[in-house]
């Protein structure tokens, strides 16, 4: 098991890392940048094709050390995503466009590798569910789960550091669980995403784009929702069987909360939900006057610390778990805004 493992990350990385420079290259001579607006908090010319490496990566490493049949049907979901990407980088597709393509890449999961949440876990003394709302609740996480790290991608280095840090505590919980595939899933995405931050962290010579983002995505909700069905196995203590939720909800704090929260204040000042603005936490961290590399190292330790606090609450019911995380993640994200909104008085 772990010669596969070892070999998926370093066939993942290596195949991304060769890629990045050709595709910078070809980026410059065909003039594919990322465009500048007033929400981007980068300057000059940039590659928006990273994504295409991490998802070369991911793909030949997973044909070469994974069993394809019991991976097939994913990969193929990654494929169309892949292309959603594409398009979208290359002719911004409506987010409507973006989401069917979406839904399509999700029902291949549900239908075909047969990977859908059917259980609450106990969770408002829930748990089996019926198929139908299996169906609509399972889109709706991996909807969630791949625009969080969709919107999460504005500063240097940030999606793809986040995304290596939940990849490898996935990547620990599968190799627990003796979960092979999902662990090899778990550390090619890592093997990649390792070797694309070499170019992205500040100053970025590339972007992953939106074909970068919807990949790690929809990797991050297949590693989710096999998490949640089988819970976690932690040595020298139990089986917790149905902490799976609290787990992926540690695992995936920063961009799920970050989410939460600005769709929730678009909601509360009349705007549409997807409405684009500066309200996201690496905006606020922009604005108190750290640069890229400082505001993408501080939320890499945040997201450490919730999953440090995250294992001493393992113990607790489901719902007290998800509830005092929710309190401690929201709590903790709220003092950039209140330290911005404090200068703000002092100033006026």
């Amino acid at each position: 098991m772990f010669y596969e493992i070892i070999l998926a990350f370093i066939t993942s990385f290596v195949i991304t890392y060769l890629s990045i420079p050709k595709i910078i290259h070809f980026s410059r001579k065909s003039r594919l940048y990322a465009s500048v607006g007033s929400r981007n908090s980068h300057e000059g010319e940039i590659p928006i094709f990273g994504g295409i490496a991490i998802f070369s990566g991911v793909l030949f490493s997973l044909i070469f050390w994974a069993e394809i049949e019991s991976l097939q049907f994913i990969l193929v979901s990654l494929i169309i995503v892949f292309f959603i990407g594409i398009l979208d980088d290359l002719l911004s597709l409506p987010p409507f466009k973006k989401l069917i393509g979406q839904i399509l890449s999700i029902l291949v999961i549900m239908f075909l590798a047969e990977l859908q949440i059917n259980s609450f876990k106990g969770l408002f003394n829930i748990y089996e569910i019926p198929k139908w709302t299996s169906l609509i609740f399972t889109i709706f996480v991996v909807v969630v789960i791949t625009n969080g790290y969709n919107l999460i991608d504005g500063i240097d280095g940030l999606a793809g550091g986040l995304g290596t840090i939940a990849s490898v505590f996935f990547g620990i919980a599968f190799l627990l669980n003796n979960d092979t595939q999902m662990a090899i899933l778990s550390f090619t995405l890592f093997g990649s995403l390792l070797a694309f931050l070499k170019f992205n962290f500040n100053p970025a010579r590339i972007f992953m784009g939106d074909t970068g983002s919807l990949v790690i995505g929809l990797i991050l909700s297949v590693l989710a929702i096999r998490l949640i069905n089988s819970g976690i196995n932690i040595p020298n203590e139990k089986l917790y069987v149905n902490k799976g939720p609290f787990i992926v909800i540690s695992i995936l704090s920063v961009p799920l909360y970050d989410t939460f929260r600005v769709f929730c204040i678009r909601i509360l000042s009349g705007y549409h939900p997807l409405r684009a603005d500066r309200n996201h936490i690496h905006h606020a961290l922009l604005d108190l006057g750290f640069g890229h590399k400082k505001a993408s190292l501080i939320l890499y330790t945040f997201s450490l610390l919730i999953m440090l606090i995250s294992y001493s609450m393992i113990h607790m019911s489901l719902g007290l778990s998800i509830f005092l995380l929710s309190i401690i993640v929201l709590g903790l994200m709220a003092i950039p805004f209140v330290i911005l909104e404090i200068k703000k008085k002092k100033s006026a």
